[in-house]
């Protein structure tokens, strides 16, 4: 490999692959499609960032090709065999960054399958999934509860009558429940890498495709044993919403 290529090569992995990120997070916010990777709130913070990563990128171009890789001191005779592992590994990761970044870049934004927030399950409810609300569930007005609020009031309530007879009204995708069906919602607090499903039980003799998504309105109800549920006035089929997660 000559000197000039794996100098292209360094500064590809470097301000090449942070500028395509840069420009794809500039056209996700611009597309109103950042909010399947981030949590709203993050986006001010996400689009500076990308700014100032395009500004440093622009700047790089000052910087004489293979001056970042110059130390100022010679090496000596090093090991071979360690400098051609070290080249490999480098070419390696270099291709697997690439890859990835390429498949961000040109494949359409998608939000995250419900076969992978079945994975994710692990059967507790989010832990931001308004834990606050629940706490002072005297006081606050549960209308603005969504599905993982609903989870976490639902898990950690020690008091069930605070929420009997609730009126609600939630869209979410279906998977299969104990005594009806659960009604699921992933949610984020930053982004999508922390993404967490939340779920509450409906009761319904009705049955549903696995990942369909539904409106269901009608009221919690506590039963005998001190757990709640959602007991549905009516369930409605609906397609995915445009911004399929909770914050």
């Amino acid at each position: 490999m000559s000197r000039n290529l794996r100098l292209v090569g360094t500064r590809w992995l470097g301000v090449g692959l942070t500028s395509a990120l840069a420009v794809l997070t500039l056209w996700l916010a611009a597309t109103d499609r950042i909010a399947l990777f981030v949590n709203p709130a993050q986006t001010p913070f996400a689009v500076v960032m990308a700014v100032l990563a395009l500004i440093g990128a622009v700047c790089s171009f000052a910087v004489p090709l293979g001056a970042e890789t110059d130390h100022g001191h010679d090496h000596g005779d090093h090991d071979h065999d360690e400098r051609v592992l070290g080249r490999l590994a480098a070419i390696g990761g270099g291709a697997a960054a690439s890859l990835v970044v390429a498949a961000a870049v040109l494949l359409p934004p998608r939000s995250l399958s419900v076969d992978l927030a079945l994975d994710r399950d692990t059967g507790t409810a989010p832990l931001f999934g308004g834990a606050d609300e629940v706490t002072f569930a005297a006081s606050v007005d549960t209308d603005d509860f969504g599905v993982g609020g609903w989870a976490a009031a639902f898990a950690r309530s020690t008091n069930p009558d605070t929420f009997d007879g609730a009126p609600v009204e939630l869209t979410g995708f279906v998977t299969a429940g104990d005594d009806g069906i659960r009604l699921g919602r992933l949610v984020i607090t930053h982004c999508v890498i922390d993404a967490q499903p939340a779920y509450v039980p409906v009761a319904t003799d009705e049955s549903y495709a696995k990942g369909q998504w539904v409106t269901v309105t009608g009221r919690v109800a506590a039963a005998a044993d001190g757990t709640l549920r959602i007991e549905p006035d009516a369930i409605t089929a609906v397609s995915e919403p445009d911004d399929p997660y909770e914050y």
